[in-house]
């Protein structure tokens, strides 16, 4: 039996899209000639997830999973997982892989994620579409932190996940300022994090609506940075009115306590 390199399994998969373990058998079958093993691979129908790579993956599921450590480090997660259509996203399989690659990423790592990628090609090949995982995030807080979050499940799967960390807040808290950035989307966490190119193309645009408006010159100064807070109140977290009261912001919600961050993935946006 010849002997198989990783390297030649790499290329084989790379051609192919077929799992790691299928294009070993292939390469030692075929003495490791990479024509006859990918010919072997059609013939044993394992490369059906390989030619639906091209297709779209507007569909999905996704999870969050959060460690709530009493003391020491906690880690929180997100793990979307692509795909073709509702139909599968929804399948008990689908939902129970990405709710296991989320709690493997929580837990080991993108080491331990990665080690899941036999998982999600196996699943492709069965379900006959374009799998592939899509955008993850992991986070880890020390003592003094708490991690918080809020899934939105709809048809039997999650489509829109949240993480947030705190500094001297509890996990109610965070958990409710999960559920605001869910509904909310913000792109920013502060007004210092939009990039400057962005606020600076902005407020032209508002200066030059206020001139084509025939605003008195005095008072477009004022006119502008007006306009401006509205749209920072739109983009940035800790200036939204908060979902559940709107005569508050976030930052009035918060009160003495620091959030230090925020992820949101949602499926096909």
């Amino acid at each position: 039996m010849a002997e198989v390199t990783v390297k030649e399994v790499g290329e084989l998969r790379k051609r192919t899209g077929a799992g790691i373990l299928d294009c070993r058998t292939a390469l030692e079958e075929t003495g490791g000639d990479l024509a006859e093993a990918e010919k072997w691979l059609r013939e044993q129908g394992k490369v059906s997830a390989g030619k639906r790579s091209g297709r779209e993956r507007a569909e999905g599921a996704v999870a969050v999973v959060v460690d709530s450590a009493e003391a020491g480090e906690s880690h929180g997660a997100i793990v979307a997982l692509e795909c073709e259509t509702d139909f599968v996203a929804k399948s008990a399989e689908y939902v129970q892989l990405v709710d296991e690659l989320a709690a493997e990423l929580a837990m080991g790592g993108e080491a331990a994620l990665e080690a899941q990628k036999e998982r999600i090609d196996q699943l492709a090949v069965t379900s006959k579409e374009n799998i592939a995982l899509g955008r993850h995030v992991r986070f880890t807080a020390g003592p003094g932190s708490v991690i918080g979050s809020y899934l939105h499940i709809q048809n039997s799967r999650g489509v829109n996940a949240v993480l947030v960390e705190l500094e001297g807040g509890d996990h109610d808290l965070a958990h409710d300022i999960a559920v605001h950035v869910a509904f909310a989307r913000p792109e920013h966490l502060s007004r210092g994090e939009v990039p400057a190119e962005q606020v600076q193309a902005e407020r032209e645009t508002v200066e030059a609506i206020a001139r084509n408006e025939n605003k008195p010159e005095a008072a477009i100064g004022k006119i502008v940075d007006g306009r401006m807070n509205g749209w920072f109140k739109e983009r940035v977290l800790l200036e939204q009115a908060y979902v559940r009261d709107e005569k508050r912001t976030i930052a009035d919600v918060l009160g003495t306590a620091k959030l230090t961050r925020f992820a949101q993935v949602v499926i096909g946006s």
